[in-house]
């Protein structure tokens, strides 16, 4: 199992929206709206590196408002 924070800039006002809409897709365990440098935050997890980039481009990216996507996979050190 991979799992990963997917870091999102939206456009203005959308935040809310964008994380409304993320929670509902397959592989998101968390979606919040946030202040600061990014507006929403996701936590996703998928079987494989190849299936949590299909997760993000194919499903996450594709959203409305989303201007920019940061993915920054978990390791345990």
């Amino acid at each position: 199992m991979v799992q990963a924070y997917i870091l999102i800039q939206t456009e203005v006002g959308k935040a809310a929206d964008v994380a409304g809409e993320i929670r509902g897709i397959t592989g998101v365990a968390q979606a919040e709206d946030v202040t600061g440098p990014y507006d929403v935050i996701v936590r996703a997890e998928a079987r494989n590196v190849d299936e949590l980039g299909k997760l993000v481009v194919a499903q996450i990216q594709t959203v409305e408002g989303i201007t920019r996507t940061l993915t920054c996979p978990i390791v345990h050190i």
